[in-house]
């Protein structure tokens, strides 16, 4: 099972590694969530995978029985699920706001503080010209 783990986090990294090295900052958000998917599968297997034991404390017991899961990092990774979401939906509305300003989604392309020479200095007027 850890093998199994091992290869998926690793064409997850693979996968987000190839969308965040394009232009296009659509495919670079997409990559980034890949990644943390991929960082949360790595944290996640690292707290043990026992799918028949699962990590409860019994009645009046101070600690878990030996072999069963770490609950730590299951904790962990839903919180960072939850933060993942917000950081995706906080950047796919910004990347939606300046592909309205911008009319691009091409990192190349989007040049407002150092505008090329011949265009206008204003970006919002560059914007309504295209």
């Amino acid at each position: 099972m850890e093998v199994f783990v091992a290869i998926m986090v690793g064409a997850l990294v693979t996968a987000s590694v190839y969308l965040m090295l394009a232009r296009n900052v659509l495919r670079f958000l997409f990559g980034l969530v890949l990644l943390s998917n991929a960082a949360n599968l790595l944290i996640f297997s690292a707290g043990g995978l026992t799918p028949e034991a699962p990590p409860l404390i019994a009645p009046g017991a101070d600690l878990p029985p030996a072999g069963v899961a770490n609950a730590l990092p299951q904790a962990l990774v839903l919180t960072a699920i939850v933060i993942g979401f917000g950081l995706f939906a906080f950047a796919l509305v910004l990347i939606y706001r300046g592909y309205q300003n911008l009319g691009t989604l091409d990192s190349d392309e989007m040049r407002l503080a150092e505008p090329r020479e011949g265009e206008a200095a204003d970006p919002l007027r560059s914007a309504e010209a295209r």
